[in-house]
C-alpha cells in the first residue's frame, strides 16, 4: 500500500475525485482516502445533478460560469466517459410577487457578474415549457445552464485519475491530521498512517470533525434531503427547473425519467443515509411539484433516497488554504450546491496545492471569514 505522495485528500466525492484528475494532470503524485467502499457514497452521488449558473450566490458564481464556459463542455470528451451533460436551460419559477422579487434579485445580481440570465412572464415560461401550470406567473431563464449525471461524472473523474496514476483507498476512516514542524503532514486513519507535502480535506460533513483535530473549525451542519426518480415519461422537457422558494429542483432524462430532489431539509429523525425519507416528506414534495407540473400527476415514484449536505453557515463553501496549519487546504461546505461547480473546485484546489494563483476567483470563499465568530 503507497503510504507517501505529494498530496493526499480526504474524501472520495466528485471534489475530491476532480481535484485528484487535476492534480495527476500536473504530474503530482495523490493519494484519496475515503471511508467508503466505493466514490461517491456520499452527496455525489445522491444529488439532483444540476449544472447551474442561475440563483447562485454572488461569491461562488465565478466558478459556475468558468466550469459552464471552459470544463462542462468538454468534459465527457476528455474524461473518455459520457457524463450525459445536457444545456438546455434553467428555468427558476415563482407564482407571486415575493418570488419574483426573490427571483429579480438574483437575476441582477448575476447579470451584473456577467451571466446572461432574464426574467421572463408567465406566457414566455409556458412558451419555453408548454407543460408548466398557469399558477406561475414568471421564472428566471438562463439558457447557458444544464444538467449531467452525478454518478457517472463522478465516476469518469476517478476512473481518468486511476489512468493517471492516483491511488485510490477504501474504508479509510480519517482519525485525525498530525502536523510535523508546524505543518499539516501526516494522515490517520483506524488503519494505517499516510504522509505528504500537502492535504486536502475534502470530506463533507465530516470535515468538520477531521479539521478539528488540528484546532479548525470549520462552521457548518449536516442536513438531510431526499430525491426521488419517478418511472419512464414521454418526452416532455429538458430544462432543468427549480422555485423561487427552493421547493424542488429537477429535470427528465435522456431515459424519460425525472429525478426531483426536495428543497426543504428532513426532520432530524434521518440518521443515515440508508434510511429513506418518511413518506410524509416525499409525499410533500410530490404534492409541490404538481403544483407546477400538473402533467405529471400519473408519474409514479420508483425510487426515493436521501442524501446529507454539508450545510456551511453562510451557504458557500470554504475554499482555502488555512494559514494556521501551512500544508492544510480545505474544500468543503458546499451547502448541496457542490456538483455543478466540481470541475472548477477540482481546477482550483489542484493549483492551490501546487502554490499557483488560481485561476478562477475564489476570493470571498476564504476560512478568514469566519474569524470574527464566536
Amino acid at each position: 500500500m503507497k503510504k507517501h505522495a505529494d498530496v493526499i485528500i480526504i474524501g472520495g466525492g466528485i471534489i475530491g475525485c476532480s481535484t485528484a484528475y487535476y492534480l495527476a494532470k500536473k504530474g503530482k503524485t495523490v493519494i484519496v482516502l475515503e471511508k467508503g467502499k466505493g466514490i461517491g457514497y456520499g452527496g455525489s452521488g445522491r444529488n439532483g445533478g444540476g449544472v447551474r449558473q442561475s440563483g447562485r450566490d454572488k461569491r461562488e458564481l465565478p466558478l459556475a460560469m468558468y466550469g459552464v464556459q471552459n470544463l462542462w463542455p468538454n468534459l465527457s470528451e476528455e474524461l473518455g466517459m459520457n457524463v450525459e451533460y445536457y444545456q438546455h436551460g434553467n428555468l427558476r419559477l415563482g407564482k407571486n410577487d415575493e418570488h419574483l422579487e426573490i427571483l429579480g434579485g438574483l437575476t441582477d445580481v448575476a447579470v451584473s457578474l456577467g451571466l446572461d440570465v432574464k426574467m421572463v412572464s408567465g406566457d414566455e415560461v409556458r412558451e419555453i415549457c408548454p407543460h408548466l401550470s398557469n399558477e406561475v406567473t414568471g421564472a428566471s431563464w438562463c439558457q447557458s445552464d444544464g444538467h449531467a449525471n452525478p454518478l457517472l461524472t463522478t465516476s469518469a473523474f476517478y476512473k481518468k485519475a486511476r489512468q493517471l496514476g492516483v491511488s485510490f483507498l477504501f474504508e479509510q476512516s480519517v482519525l485525525s491530521i498530525k502536523t510535523v514542524a508546524g505543518r499539516a503532514r501526516k494522515v490517520v486513519t483506524t488503519n494505517e498512517e499516510f504522509e505528504a507535502e500537502k492535504i486536502v480535506l475534502a470530506a463533507g460533513y465530516e470535515s468538520r470533525a477531521i479539521a478539528n483535530t488540528v484546532g479548525v473549525d470549520v462552521p457548518m451542519k449536516r442536513v438531510a434531503l431526499d430525491t426521488l426518480v419517478t418511472n419512464a415519461q414521454p418526452p416532455m422537457f429538458y430544462q432543468m427547473l427549480g422555485t423561487a422558494m427552493a421547493d424542488f429542483y429537477g429535470h427528465q432524462t435522456t431515459h424519460g425519467s425525472f429525478v426531483f430532489g426536495g428543497g426543504s431539509p428532513l426532520d432530524g429523525s434521518i440518521k443515515s443515509i440508508a434510511n429513506h425519507p418518511q413518506a410524509k416528506a416525499t409525499a410533500a414534495t410530490c404534492k409541490g411539484i404538481l403544483s407546477y407540473i400538473p402533467a405529471l400527476k400519473h408519474a409514479k415514484v420508483v425510487r426515493t433516497w436521501v442524501g446529507f449536505i454539508d450545510w456551511c453557515e453562510d451557504k458557500v463553501p470554504v475554499l482555502d488554504h488555512v494559514k494556521e496549519v501551512p500544508g492544510l487546504i480545505l474544500a468543503c461546505g458546499f451547502s448541496g450546491h457542490g456538483f455543478g461547480i466540481a470541475p472548477s473546485v477540482g481546477t482550483v484546489i489542484s493549483e492551490m496545492a501546487c502554490d499557483e494563483m488560481p485561476s478562477i476567483d475564489i476570493c470571498e470563499l476564504g476560512f478568514d471569514r469566519f474569524a470574527d465568530r464566536e
